[in-house]
C-alpha cells in the first residue's frame, strides 16, 4: 500500500505524517510532497522512527508525479490556512488553483488511486476535483473522490461526550451536509444518550460543531487554524480507505462524497462504507428530529452554491 500526502510539510501535513508513518500497516510506503524545500527533510526525520512503514519525501513537479506514482491513496491538505476574520468561502481563490493542479497531477501518474481532500473550503474543492477527473477520463470518479469532513465527527463526539458523560471515542455521531458553518449537521438524534439531553443543548452543540473552526483560529490569536485535530481526523479516514482497501468488512465513515442519486445535492457527506475500490457504497441518512430537518433544508442552497462554484472554476466560469 502507498500512501502519498500532498502538502506534507504544513501545519496539518507534518502531524499526519507522522500519525500515517505511525499506523499505517507494516510494509507501506508514505510519500511526502509539498513546494517547500524542506520536505525531503521532514521524511528523513520521520524515517528516524521505528515503524515498518518506508518514508520519502519530494518537492517540485517531478517529485510530484514521483511522489503520487502508483499511490492507492492521495491525502490533500495542502493550501493557505483560514486566518482570523476569514471563512472557508475566503480561501477558495488562492486553494482553487493548488488543488486544482495537484488533483491533475494524480489524474496523470496514479488514475487508480484514492483521493482525500482535506483543503478547504472542502465543499467547493471535491467538485472542482471531480470536474478535473472527469476531464481527464477517469470515469469512475465518484467511487475514488472524497472530501474529509472527519473532524466534524471528531468534534461532535468529543462535545457530545463531555455532555452526555459517555467516555469520548465511545459514541459514534454521524454528521451529513458539508464541511463549513451551517452545512455541518451532526445527527445527535441517532447518538446513545439522545432522549437525556434537552432541545435547548442539542442546538446549542450543533451550533458549537459549526463553528468549531472558528473557535480555534480565535484561540490561537492569529497563529493558526486547526491542524492537530485535523490531522488526527485526516489520518483516520486515509486508514479507514486503506482497511477498506484491503477488504477489511464493514469500514463506515462519514464523508463528503459525489451523490449520482442527488437526494440532496450534487455532492453530500453522509456514512460512506468504503471496500476495496473506494466507496462501496453510501448509507441511507436515516431517522432526523425536526430540528435537523429543518437545518437540513435551510442548508441545501447554500450547499449547491458552494458545489457549483467548484464546477464553473474547472469550467472557467469563475
Amino acid at each position: 500500500m502507498k500512501v502519498a500526502v500532498l502538502g506534507a510539510a504544513g501545519g496539518i501535513g507534518q502531524p499526519l505524517s507522522l500519525l500515517l508513518k505511525n499506523k499505517l500497516p507494516a510494509g507501506s510506503d508514505l510519500a511526502l510532497y509539498d513546494v517547500a524545500p524542506f520536505t525531503p527533510g521532514v521524511a528523513v526525520d520521520l524515517s528516524h522512527i521505528p515503524s515498518d512503514v518506508n518514508v520519502k519525501g519530494y518537492t517540485g513537479d517531478e517529485g510530484l508525479a514521483e511522489a503520487v506514482k502508483g499511490a492507492s491513496v492521495v491525502v490533500i491538505p495542502a493550501g493557505v490556512a483560514r486566518k482570523p476574520g476569514m471563512d472557508r468561502s475566503d480561501l477558495f481563490k488562492i486553494n482553487a488553483g493548488i488543488v486544482k493542479s495537484l488533483v491533475e497531477a494524480v489524474a496523470k501518474n496514479a488514475p487508480e488511486a484514492c483521493i482525500a481532500i482535506i483543503t478547504n473550503p472542502v465543499n467547493t474543492m471535491v467538485p472542482l476535483a471531480a470536474e478535473v477527473l472527469k476531464k481527464a477520463g477517469i470515469k469512475d470518479y465518484a467511487r475514488k473522490l472524497f472530501g474529509v469532513t472527519m473532524l466534524d465527527t471528531l468534534r461532535s463526539e468529543t462535545f457530545w461526550a463531555d455532555v452526555t458523560g459517555y467516555s469520548r471515542g465511545s459514541v459514534r455521531i454521524p454528521v451529513i451536509g458539508g464541511h463549513s458553518g451551517t452545512t455541518i449537521l451532526p445527527i445527535f438524534s441517532q447518538a446513545l444518550g439522545y432522549d437525556s439531553v434537552s432541545a435547548e443543548e442539542i442546538e446549542k452543540l450543533t451550533k458549537r460543531v459549526q463553528n468549531a473552526g472558528t473557535e480555534v483560529v480565535e484561540a490561537k490569536a492569529g497563529a493558526g487554524s486547526a491542524t492537530l485535530s485535523m490531522a488526527a481526523a485526516g489520518a483516520r479516514f486515509a486508514l479507514a480507505i486503506v482497511a477498506g482497501l484491503q477488504g477489511v468488512p464493514g469500514v463506515v465513515e462519514s464523508a463528503y462524497v459525489a451523490d449520482e442519486q442527488g437526494e440532496y445535492a450534487p455532492f453530500f457527506a453522509r456514512q460512506v462504507l468504503l471496500g476495496q475500490n473506494g466507496v462501496a457504497g453510501l448509507k441511507p441518512v436515516g431517522k432526523l428530529s425536526d430540528y435537523e430537518k429543518k437545518c437540513l433544508d435551510d442548508m441545501l442552497p447554500g450547499l449547491k452554491k458552494d458545489i457549483q462554484l467548484g464546477v464553473d472554476f474547472v469550467n472557467g466560469n469563475a
